[in-house]
């Protein structure tokens, strides 16, 4: 009995089979970068290099002032235009409501005759009202606003025709032409003038205008693009052991590209914001002779700025100016840029 226990106790025992567990995920499976990461990361990238960006034109603070200033002379000049326009129309704007037709009388005319003609016209169904001067009134009125009133006191006949000013009814262009002919050829008339005519003078001068300032505006664009691709251009020159290492290393061409980019859009940024400035410092000082002026003529005239559509536009198309300048220098020069 003891040799069997003892046997029993010296019996090996059968091997325990051990399952496999699975075996844990790896660290590199668990830091999987989505697409929120990826979206904060990029925009991280780009702040990083627009501060790095800014702080190098800090850094150079003499070359950088002479670049803003000469692309803010450029851009002055068409935004202080188009403000100038833009309070010529302004003023303009309530003029073709009052187009008036001013009939000069023969001088043959003595004042009750002229007086009977204007009442005669009442009765036309185009006339709104009627305004006559007679020329004893007119007479008065050219000594006291002419200063000619001695050499006019001298003169035995008076050479002023009587006056009649017309408010027509209608406000198209077409109607007030055939009545000023059909005025025109009346016996009492001696000549029928337009308001009007002088206005569409004036809206001719200002299309003009328009377009002049649209076409230098179009040149001046085109020197501040070359402006700043020079600018680019020199930068990426003082640069290109950099950007050879860079590329050594693997870096993409977009990379190497976003600093120089950065650097466009403040250089356009800058020189827009001090344009800004010295269009507005120059319309406070014309701002009080203006007023001035328009007192004189009892007109509530103000001058206005570039205000926010004209500030935002300004700032716009000088960021656009300098990115597409950057682009385009750094586009056909970082071609011949290349690690041997």
């Amino acid at each position: 009995m003891d040799k069997k226990r003892g046997a029993e106790r010296v019996q090996p025992s059968r091997p325990t089979t051990v399952t496999p567990q699975p075996s844990s995920k790896r660290g590199a499976e668990h830091h999987k970068v989505d697409l929120k990461g990826h979206s904060e990361s990029w925009v991280r990238n780009h702040m990083a290099v627009g501060k790095n960006a800014l702080a190098k034109l800090l850094g150079a603070p003499v070359a950088t002032i002479m670049t803003v200033a000469v692309l803010a002379i450029a851009l002055t000049l068409p935004g202080f235009l188009f403000t100038v326009l833009s309070n010529v129309q302004n003023l303009t704007q309530g003029w073709e409501g009052e187009t008036r037709l001013s009939l000069y009388l023969e001088t043959s005319l003595t004042d009750e005759d002229a007086d009977r003609f204007s009442r005669s016209l009442l009765l036309r169904d185009d006339i709104a009202a009627i305004d006559f001067i007679s020329r004893s009134q007119g007479m008065l009125e050219f000594k006291k606003y002419s200063g000619f009133g001695d050499v006019l006191d001298a003169m035995n006949d008076n050479p002023l025709p009587a006056v009649v000013v017309l408010l027509p009814k209608s406000r198209l262009v077409a109607d007030l032409g055939i009545m000023r002919a059909g005025l025109q050829a009346l016996p009492e008339v001696n000549e029928a003038v337009l308001d009007l005519e002088w206005l569409q003078r004036l809206d001719a001068m200002l299309a003009v205008a328009k377009r002049a300032v649209f076409v230098l505006g179009v040149l001046l664009g085109l020197a501040v693009l070359l402006v700043i691709g020079n600018t680019i251009k020199m930068e990426i020159e003082s640069r290109r052991d950099e950007i050879v290492v860079s590329k050594l290393v693997g870096a993409t061409d977009a990379w190497v590209r976003r600093p120089f980019l950065y650097t466009g859009v403040w250089y356009g940024l800058l020189g827009a914001l001090c344009a800004w400035l010295i269009v507005q410092i120059a319309w406070l000082m014309l701002e009080t002779p203006a007023q001035e002026l328009a007192q004189l003529y009892r007109s509530q005239f103000q001058l206005s700025g570039l205000g926010f559509s004209g500030s935002a536009l300004l700032l716009f198309m000088s960021v656009l100016l300098g990115w597409l300048g950057a682009w385009v220098a750094v586009r056909r020069h970082l071609r011949e840029i290349e690690p041997s």
